[in-house]
């Protein structure tokens, strides 16, 4: 056991290791759902909580919250910041926390990665504008932008938007 979390601090350490504009990322990243209530009104954060034991007890080097797989289109602004901060509580510095804070608006995906960057994240996952399927120029123009925010970024790869 002292050895698998020696691991999983290593495992972060790279994950939080920029160097010349490059972020090193080592593991498993599991892409968590978003659970909600019986009745769909509210997020289930004890669910959630129990997600992200699970990811820390079976070894993950980090969770994604808020990606695809989270439900991220259906998500309120508000509900988008409670489960980031929720899951950077819950991971304590065990694991990494990469937000996804992608979409098809850049001053809206700046405006996400600064507050996830608030709220403690490690790294971003960054979708490339979906629906109006920008040029070369205009891809390279949108990381730009977000990267000025100085949070890593991982680049969420879907061949037919690249």
């Amino acid at each position: 056991q002292q050895q698998q979390q020696q691991q999983r601090q290593r495992q972060r350490q790279t994950a939080r290791a920029a160097t010349m504009g490059r972020l090193e990322l080592a593991g498993v990243y599991t892409a968590i759902v978003t659970p909600f209530t019986p009745d769909s009104t509210e997020v289930d954060f004890e669910a959630l909580g129990a997600l992200i034991d699970a990811q820390i007890a079976g070894g993950v080097a980090g969770v994604v919250p808020i990606g695809t797989t989270g439900e991220s289109p259906t998500l309120t602004t508000e509900e988008r910041h409670k489960i980031i901060e929720f899951c950077v509580k819950r991971a304590a510095g065990k694991i990494t926390v990469m937000a996804g804070t992608g979409s098809n608006n850049t001053a809206a995906t700046v405006e996400a990665t600064k507050k996830a960057k608030e709220l403690g994240v490690d790294c971003c996952l960054l979708v490339n504008p979906y629906y109006n399927k920008p040029s070369q120029e205009g891809l390279y123009q949108h990381v730009k932008a977000v990267a000025a925010v100085g949070l890593p970024i991982c680049l969420y790869n879907i061949p037919s938007r690249t």
